[in-house]
């Protein structure tokens, strides 16, 4: 018998004469991944595929103006949007503001159209995730509704109050209302049968059923609907203020066409698509926060 590690012979089973027994080599247990370097390097590649995927829009951007000459290229939007953030603040009246304060108040309308959605739809959807006969009576309307273009309901709410920037917020509450709802529902429905369970076995009240088991298992979907509703509200605002007009980023759009100068309305847009972004990002921060880690991507 012929061994390939004389070290085990002790320990090698019995074997017919002439056979060889190849003993396998020790598994290496690799060393741990630094978790800094391994974060770095995937900041890094994101940071690099999100450059390259802004040069080819901005690449498409020069071809089109470039066929297109009364579009303004990147640089005149660039040189507009300079133009416009040096002196973001100033407050010459109601037609000469600068573009912060334009910002800031179409930010406000929608916090408040949002809040008020966020204070109705969250508790509504939780009802009709829990209760068959609530989501009997509720989900029709809510699919009747839901369809209607929220600028539809701008000249509703104008009559009711008689005032175009809270028409401009309850637009607004209309429009954040769906997806807060549907997204609530979801996560009350989602609550797994064993804790259900549970729950009728230690005779839990309606409440401490809803506060102990429902809303701790429905926070990442409730969170989901707060973030597709602030970024849907954060897109209609700019097309409600350039019907109610006075001010706001979507009146400023709308101004600065009308004055044909669409190097600033190219420069408005950019801004508009950072701050959605901003808000986008503090969403998925707090998605995160209320995720379990183990469904983290």
């Amino acid at each position: 018998m012929t061994l390939v590690d004389h070290d085990h012979d002790a320990e090698a089973p019995h074997m017919d004469s002439g056979q060889t027994v190849v003993l396998e080599p020790e598994v290496m247990v690799p060393p741990m991944i630094d978790v800094r370097r391994g974060r770095a390097a995937s900041f890094g590649a994101a940071l690099g595929w999100g450059l390259f995927g802004m040069s080819l829009f901005v690449g498409a951007w020069a071809l089109l103006a470039m066929s297109v000459k009364e579009l303004p290229t990147p640089a005149h939007a660039g040189s507009e949007l300079w133009a416009l953030l040096q002196d973001p603040f100033h407050n010459n009246g109601v037609n000469d503001k600068g573009i912060a304060l334009q910002l800031w108040s179409s930010l406000q309308r929608v916090f408040w159209g949002f809040l008020w959605a966020t204070i109705v739809g969250v508790p509504v959807g939780l009802l009709i995730g829990t209760s068959r006969r609530a989501w009997q009576a509720v989900n029709p309307l809510v699919q009747l509704l839901r369809p209607v273009s929220p600028l539809a309901w701008f000249p509703i709410w104008l009559v009711v109050f008689k005032d175009a920037p809270n028409a401009a917020i309850w637009v607004i509450f209309m429009t954040a209302l769906w997806p807060i709802i549907l997204n609530s529902a979801a996560g009350g429905m989602a609550v797994p049968l064993d804790q259900r369970n549970v729950a009728k076995v230690f005779h839990l009240g309606r409440l401490a059923y809803v506060r102990r088991i429902v809303v701790p298992h429905s926070l990442p979907s409730i969170v989901t609907g707060l973030r597709t509703s602030m970024g849907v509200a954060w897109m209609v605002i700019v097309a409600v203020e350039m019907l109610s007009g006075g001010e706001g980023i979507g009146f400023f759009v709308w101004d600065a066409y009308n004055a044909s100068n669409l190097g600033k309305v190219a420069a408005a847009i950019v801004l508009i698509g950072l701050v959605g972004l901003i808000l986008d990002s503090v969403f998925l921060r707090v998605g995160r926060l209320v995720t379990p880690e183990e469904v983290h991507p």
